[in-house]
């Protein structure tokens, strides 16, 4: 911004130029801040999902090592090879419900962008307050020359 001293000396243009321009640096700020909040919760979304996914392919591969484990159950040596088909079997299916503990928690953890949402009410906020000046109407002169309209200028 410029120094308050040699604002007196700008014109009306070249201030609403310098206004406009800080209102299109600002508004791309504040698009670029919710883009960078959004990615990293798609980054959680992402991985919370992964996890979920790969939870439920060992939830698939448990369901036939507990059907052979059943199958099996009555051709068992000592504790039995049914009973070592259950134990992978439930060694499985604990380890899907590790991995959706983990998909939930990382659901839990996206939210909205905050900051963004804070930063366009305070935007907001601000430009309420502002009223536009009333203007004088202004009178136009059109310029003939040699029986043509060249222009117009404003007194």
């Amino acid at each position: 911004m410029s120094d308050p001293g040699t604002s007196a000396e700008r014109s009306l243009g070249q201030l609403v130029a310098s206004a406009t321009a800080e209102m299109s640096a600002l508004v791309h700020d504040e698009i670029a801040l919710a883009k960078a909040e959004l990615r990293q919760d798609v980054k959680r979304g992402v991985t919370g999902g992964a996890a979920l996914i790969v939870a439920g392919v060992f939830v698939l591969f448990s369901l036939p090592v507990l059907s052979f484990a059943a199958a099996y159950g009555i051709h068992n040596l000592g504790l039995g090879l049914a009973w070592s088909f259950l134990i992978v079997g439930v060694a499985f299916l604990l380890l899907a419900g590790g991995l959706a503990l983990l998909a939930v928690a990382k659901f839990k953890k996206v939210k909205p962008p905050e900051k963004s949402i804070a930063s366009a009410k305070e935007t907001a906020a601000v430009l309420q307050g502002v009223k536009p000046h009333p203007r004088a109407p202004q009178e136009v002169v059109l310029v003939k020359v040699s029986g043509a309209e060249v222009g117009a200028t404003a007194r």
